[in-house]
């Protein structure tokens, strides 16, 4: 595979870091942007070692997760040996153009998600492409990430380098000392519109926007940074490639639950 599996040197850091306890408050709005998932065949990107996914699985969803670092997918599975939930993990690039047809065979799905991975991805074209060709017409794409605008704050790494500007684009690693994870992975840093531009070009249709607010003990620790939007959680309906627009352009509202 292409890609960079930044993620293998820090698999047991990360993995022991973020747990299963789901307690953050944009992990909590994407679940709930979800509902609801019962019974939906869902794939999960950049799932890492699987926390998203065994949450989806154990609200009833099916589903399976794919990601480029075979020490976490390594993870995953392990969890999944442990506490059988019925999740089946890939080591995949879903950047890479193969993959989109190899996760066509699990498929079509009913949602796709990403939970703080689109900044991990270096090729977020190839990403949503891949996510996009595997929903089902009217399906949902959700993802949250660290808000494209957040400047960052005393000892916290914004979304892009501290002495450059908002509109440089590119991979960079962060120096804030309480940005544990960015700087040993670093991140993607691209522009708001940059997002939205790319899921509309796959025809990935914003429907909701959430920007949860961090919870408050992070909050009275960092006041600086809580001043500015940190997270951006959203999801979009899969529209008609052909008419180029929305399912709800005629009225008919998107084909979901």
């Amino acid at each position: 595979m292409s890609g960079v599996a930044r993620y293998d040197e820090v698999a047991d850091f990360y993995a022991a870091g973020w747990t299963d306890d789901i307690d953050d408050p944009a992990s909590r709005r994407l679940l709930d942007l979800l509902e609801p998932i019962g019974g939906r065949r869902v794939l999960e990107i950049a799932c890492g070692h699987g926390r998203i996914s065994r949450a989806l699985a154990r609200r009833g969803a099916e589903v399976v997760g794919a990601d480029l670092s075979a020490a976490l997918i390594g993870k995953a599975e392990a969890a999944e040996r442990e506490s059988r939930l019925g999740i089946r993990y890939l080591h995949a690039d879903v950047a890479a153009g193969p993959a989109a047809s190899d996760l066509r065979g699990f498929g079509p799905f009913d949602v796709v998600v990403c939970s703080f991975g689109l900044s991990d991805i270096d090729d977020l074209d190839g990403a949503v492409a891949t996510a996009a060709a595997v929903l089902r017409p009217g399906g949902v794409f959700a993802c949250s990430i660290l808000h494209p605008c957040f400047p960052g704050g005393q000892g916290v790494s914004g979304s892009w380098p501290g002495e450059a500007r908002y509109h440089a684009e590119g991979w960079w690693r962060a120096d804030g000392e309480l940005s544990s994870l960015r700087r040993r992975v670093g991140a993607n840093h691209r522009t708001l519109s940059t997002y939205l531009n790319t899921l509309r070009h796959h025809d990935l249709w914003v429907d909701e926007l959430a920007e949860p607010e961090p919870a408050p003990e992070w909050a009275a620790k960092r006041p600086d940074a809580a001043r500015f939007p940190v997270f951006l959680v959203l999801s979009c309906v899969k529209g008609d490639a052909d008419r180029r627009r929305p399912p709800s352009a005629d009225g008919q509202g998107p084909p979901i639950g």
